[in-house]
């Protein structure tokens, strides 16, 4: 059974955020989890008092170690190989295209199997594609077309496992845990993509990127390990959406009515096409600009990974979810994108990496988060399936602009446009967010903690 859940005393009545639309019966959804106190120190990651998500977190925390060794690998490995920024960028595209297009199919197929047989049917087939890529690269008879090729097959696997792996969540944590365990996951992608892109750096010098490649597979037989062995009892089961007509456009409309699901999804827009090919731009630092080799590579991906785990960390003390927090994180992102432009060394670009992880990965919380949780579980599939067709079919035409940028035009002009665009677009959906609401902000000195406020004009008067 689940642990129980904490004090009534740390938990306030729901608020319901001042620009949700309102609720038809249709569309009434579980209402988001507002802390009215700090929680102890000792809830930070309450989530994992449940068995089974404490299971899956340490596989999943596994799984991503190997999956940015990987992927460092990859990117590096084709940037040899090719000797173009360009190359990497379309390894990308390839791996995230099929999301682009079959993401909401892969959503369907999540609200109607089960989620994790899902995701052992997804992690076999990745633990060979691994292995695969492993075996030409220790051959030494590995060649571009080669990782092409099974980055596409992968990005197809990607397809189902991604909305399942998201709504697989709830099914493990229920709706009192959601929003934590949402955090939790983070905060292990980012410790495990902090300590992956070292321990990639290291082998590529060491060994060569194939046995990166051999760990991945193995993380990923160890992940189908970790499903096997959850206790299903213990499982909280929605039941399957049967097969109707119109699924898709069902969820896209419910998606669409909602502002605090379409406003998030139209900035992982931006953020994705512009801002989430991050790696391709630190590849190009760490070769053209600073001649950091490898080593640098892995390095800066590492301060990204730093910057993120923070906040991630961060996130799981959030008291308010927000669509104003969201807006905010994103164009924060952005500002620390354009200010790593004008950098002067490679310690202080370091430093801006940190922040830019940092204010990253507080936006791709926040957006989760109040995706999910605005939605409800009969639907959930495909609408985070939606939300991630946004995210990560943005990447699929966000990588090679962005390498063709940092090919032609230099990292520098490529960097601050990769976050000039999300800060600006954030500035513009702020003002129109805070004229539909009425809002503006208050400047009061006499309040140390809380100089600048943001304030209802209606209430005010």
């Amino acid at each position: 059974m689940a642990p129980p859940p904490p004090s009534a005393a740390n938990v306030s009545q729901p608020v319901i955020d001042s620009l949700s639309a309102p609720q038809t019966p249709d569309t009434v959804t579980q209402p988001l989890a507002v802390v009215s106190e700090k929680l102890p120190w000792r809830h930070t990651f309450i989530s994992l008092k449940v068995p089974n998500f404490r299971i899956f977190a340490i596989g999943h925390f596994i799984a991503v170690i190997a999956i940015w060794m990987q992927r460092i690998a990859q990117d590096w490995m084709v940037l040899q190989l090719s000797g173009s920024v360009t190359a990497v960028g379309i390894t990308v595209a390839l791996q995230f295209m099929p999301s682009l297009f079959l993401g909401p199919w892969g959503g369907m197929m999540a609200d109607r199997f089960a989620k994790r047989k899902i995701l052992i049917i997804c992690q076999s087939a990745a633990a060979v594609l691994a292995a695969t890529l492993a075996a030409l690269s220790l051959s030494h008879r590995v060649e571009v077309w080669h990782v092409y090729a099974i980055a596409l097959v992968l990005g197809f696997v990607t397809v189902l496992d991604q909305p399942a792996r998201q709504v697989f969540v709830n099914e493990l944590v229920g709706p009192k845990y959601l929003r934590n365990a949402i955090s939790v996951n983070s905060t292990t992608f980012q410790l495990g993509g902090l300590i992956g892109p070292a321990l990639a750096g290291w082998l590529l010098t060491a060994v060569g990127a194939g046995w990166a490649f051999a760990a991945n597979a193995v993380a990923c037989c160890s992940t189908v390990a970790m499903l096997l062995i959850l206790r299903k009892d213990q499982l909280h089961l929605s039941r399957p959406t049967p097969r109707k007509k119109g699924m898709l456009r069902e969820g896209l409309q419910y998606a669409l009515s909602k502002p605090t699901i379409y406003w998030p999804w139209l900035m992982a827009g931006f953020i994705a096409v512009f801002a989430m090919s991050l790696p391709v731009l630190l590849a190009a630092f760490a070769d053209h600009v600073y001649d950091a080799g490898a080593g640098g590579y892995g390095l800066l991906n590492a301060m990204v990974a730093l910057g993120a785990l923070t906040g991630a960390v961060t996130s799981t003390r959030r008291r308010q979810l927000r669509l104003r927090s969201v807006v905010l994180s994103a164009g924060l992102y952005g500002l620390m994108l354009c200010l790593s432009s004008v950098m002067p060394s490679m310690v202080w670009f370091s430093v801006s990496m940190v922040l830019a992880g940092f204010w990253c990965l507080m936006f791709l919380t926040a957006a989760n988060q109040m995706v999910q949780t605005s939605s409800n579980m009969s639907i959930r599939g495909r609408v985070m399936s939606l939300y991630l067709v946004v995210l990560i079919g943005g990447q699929a035409i966000g990588g090679p602009v962005m390498g063709w940028l940092a090919e032609h035009l230099g990292p520098h002009l490529a960097i601050l446009v990769a976050g000039g665009v999300p800060a600006a677009a954030a500035a513009v959906v702020a003002v129109v967010l805070a004229r539909k609401a009425s809002l503006h902000i208050k400047v009061d000195l006499h309040d140390r903690r809380r100089v600048l406020r943001i304030v209802d004009r209606t209430q005010a008067a």
